[in-house]
């Protein structure tokens, strides 16, 4: 009697907090939303303390970069249990191809569980060399194979960048990247403009980039709401780099982006025309803009630095229409799951505000991870 005592208290003892907190999630939209967004954040912090202990054990196999896999897929089936959300991945088959550079869209917090589905074996992150000796954080990512990348200025920007290449290649892994740089969500079907970084390491390293495409479940997650259902995930065929040189990188991230924006329209549901924002007629270019850059023979090339790494002063840059994208709030929470996210190691470290979609600092290092509005 005594050890069936044992075993029956600890599952009342669990259960019934359970059961009142199902019943006020029915009850109440926002306690849904709180309760649910509770239990994925719990679970994400379960997993990372999983992912440190994995990324030993797999080190002393021999098998370090499969930390990530183990403990992306941990994740995704404790929480895609727990919040009854479920990935629909098609073209898996393509996430083999190694190595190569893997871009995926960027809408929110929510992409950790995309990626504890998706993320393939034999892959890792670029991460800031900074975060190198960040504790415990640092420890996981360097035994995990992660590449990390030196954004001191350009010179220093453009070697790691060659290397992380050759890294690449002599450990035949591939690298995740996010090249919009920063969370994109919004009602209506599209992605913020990619930054070079990515296209740039995969031409240097002359490797082929595959595109991953998440549909927008802006339906599921957004502020005040966070819902169970099927996110479909679809990873385009490998695009090759061969021959290609730094004078190609800009039109191939226009036409990747393109092919990408064109698939996430495809698998995303339908939207009214009016979600949509109206676009804003283009300022014309005063005479002496055109002359200083017509005076300057470098304007037009495309460089991998985008502004001065080392400025720190503020610049102004288009609103995009209100409560589209995710606000700056999300940026500065949950530290962990960095060992999903990634950064354009070169994509400069202007400061604008995220809550307009546009580039942080924070945001150019680990970008996937943040509290959510509210």
């Amino acid at each position: 009697m005594s050890v069936l005592a044992y075993v029956v208290k600890p599952l009342a003892y669990v259960s019934l907090p359970m059961f009142l907190l199902s019943k006020f999630a029915e009850s109440s939209p926002v306690g849904r939303y709180y309760i649910r967004l509770g239990l994925y954040l719990s679970t994400l912090g379960i997993c990372s303390i999983w992912g440190a202990l994995t990324s030993i054990g797999t080190s002393l196999v021999g098998q370090r970069f499969n930390a990530n896999f183990i403990t992306a897929r941990t994740f995704y089936f404790l929480a895609g249990s727990i919040l009854d959300i479920r990935i629909e991945l098609e073209g898996e088959e393509y996430l083999n191809e190694r190595p190569a550079v893997i871009v995926a869209n960027h809408q929110s917090m929510l992409d950790i569980l995309m990626l504890g589905r998706v993320f393939p074996k034999r892959a890792s992150i670029m991460a800031k060399k900074e975060l190198q000796w960040a504790p415990l954080l640092g420890q996981f990512l360097a035994l995990s194979g992660a590449v990390f990348v030196d954004r001191g200025n350009s010179a220093q920007a453009i070697r790691s960048l060659t290397a992380a290449g050759e890294a690449m290649k002599s450990r035949n892994v591939s690298i995740w990247l996010f090249p919009e740089g920063t969370r994109s969500m919004r009602p209506y079907h599209d992605m913020l403009p990619f930054k070079k970084g990515a296209f740039h390491l995969a031409v240097n390293a002359q490797v082929p980039i595959v595109p991953v495409v998440v549909e927008n479940y802006y339906k599921l997650y957004r502020k005040g709401v966070f819902e169970s259902g099927v996110i479909k995930v679809k990873v385009l065929p490998p695009i090759p780099t061969t021959g290609l040189t730094p004078q190609d990188v800009t039109p191939l991230s226009t036409r990747v982006h393109d092919l990408m924006v064109s698939t996430l329209r495809e698998i995303s549901g339908p939207v009214l025309p009016s979600a949509y924002p109206v676009p804003e007629k283009p300022s014309s270019i005063t005479a002496d803009v055109k002359l200083q850059q017509a005076q300057d023979p470098l304007h037009t090339v495309p460089t991998i630095i985008e502004s001065d790494p080392l400025s720190t002063s503020s610049s102004p840059t288009s609103q995009p229409p209100e409560g589209l994208v995710e606000s700056r709030s999300e940026s500065r929470a949950s530290t962990y799951a960095s060992d999903f996210s990634t950064s354009s190691p070169v994509s400069g470290s202007r400061r604008f505000g995220s809550e307009n979609g546009a580039e942080t600092e924070e945001d150019e290092g680990m970008v996937l991870v943040g509290r959510p509005p509210q």
